[in-house]
């Protein structure tokens, strides 16, 4: 068993701006896992956010040794052996729980979702992001965005109310917000969920800080519109506490260390009776097409990570209109593309 992997710096058709950072480019990376000829494909998009970065990348990867383990279907032992390996860590050990799986789906010769009993045909449809920017960025990512039947926006500086007055100047459409952590107070918080409420906003993903939990509690009992966790989950652990302060949870393989671990937290939240969501990271269509295989399981869809790009140096899922398309191939479904 093998495990080798390269970089890539994605370029994003629009700077991606968010209440605490900007961006023209991503780097990730991808992991190749090689055994019997078959090759899985899995994918690390590191954030700062969570303390990763490339470097963190490479020396977590260096440290895999797959020689104690019989063969890849033995996928428990071997994640939990990833798991011990450093703490932290999460897109690294996503790169290699994707790979693994893919593996395991070429080697059976099935799509990951047709393992797991899931009907591709139920995906919900899926956001396309406007992120934060000048009013006349906005009127072009939102026109250049007609295709799309939902629209999320990003939030929490000081031009919130610019962004939304801009986009309904367009269109009508269905809005997701994500505040990500932006706003400060519970009291411009309640005040800005009580105006969005009036903007055809479905829900508001991460109004505040994720330290901010009694807040987070308050705002909650007080809000008109549901409350999605994003920044607040990262891990399976972080689930039974959020049904105090949130109505879904926003699950990015990147964060929860990857399929594995993203499906037990899909159950969890909704034996709480939690909202589930699957977001992403700027991601290429491994990650993307990943996530995918979940989708029928989902309440809401958030994985446009690789359409945002123009330099994706991998087929996968199709995001059609919206529509996430599986391709019906082995594994995650997502191939090289020939350069």
């Amino acid at each position: 068993m093998k495990l080798s992997w390269k970089q890539y710096d994605l370029h994003l058709k629009h700077t991606f701006r968010i209440s605490r950072s900007a961006r023209d480019t991503a780097s990730v990376m991808i992991v190749s896992f090689e055994h019997e000829g078959i090759v899985g494909y899995g994918e690390a998009s590191p954030s700062s956010r969570y303390g990763e970065s490339l470097e963190t990348l490479v020396n977590f990867l260096s440290l895999i040794n797959f020689e104690k383990f019989e063969s890849p279907f033995l996928l428990d032992d071997i994640l939990r052996y990833s798991e011990t390996l450093l703490p932290g860590n999460s897109s690294a050990k996503c790169a290699v729980d994707i790979a693994l799986h893919d593996w395991i789906g070429k080697k059976l010769g099935v799509p990951l979702h047709q393992m797991w009993g899931l009907n591709p045909k139920k995906i919900p449809l899926c956001s396309f992001t406007i992120a934060i920017d000048s009013k006349e960025a906005v009127e072009q990512k939102v026109r250049e965005a007609e295709e799309y039947p939902i629209l999320k926006v990003k939030l929490g500086l000081d031009n919130d109310k610019e962004m939304i007055d801009t986009i309904r100047k367009i269109t009508d459409k269905p809005l997701y917000v994500d505040a990500n952590e932006g706003w400060k107070t519970r009291e411009r918080a309640l005040e800005s969920v009580k105006w969005l409420k009036k903007q055809n906003v479905v829900f508001i993903e991460q109004p505040m800080p994720a330290s901010q939990f009694s807040d987070l509690q308050w705002l909650r009992d007080h809000s008109e519109l549901p409350l999605i966790a994003d920044e607040s989950v990262v891990r399976l652990s972080d689930i039974p506490m959020l049904a105090q302060a949130f109505d879904g949870i926003n699950i990015k393989l990147m964060k929860c260390t990857g399929l594995r671990e993203a499906l037990k937290m899909i159950h969890t939240a909704q034996a709480a009776g939690l909202k589930v969501m699957m977001g992403c990271m700027i991601e290429t269509a491994v990650g993307i097409s990943a996530a995918a295989q979940l989708g029928p399981l989902l309440d809401y869809c958030d994985l446009d990570g690789n359409v945002l790009i123009t330099d994706d140096p991998f087929d996968g899922v199709r995001n059609t209109k919206g529509r996430l398309i599986l391709n019906g191939k082995p594994g995650i479904g997502a191939t090289p593309r020939m350069t």
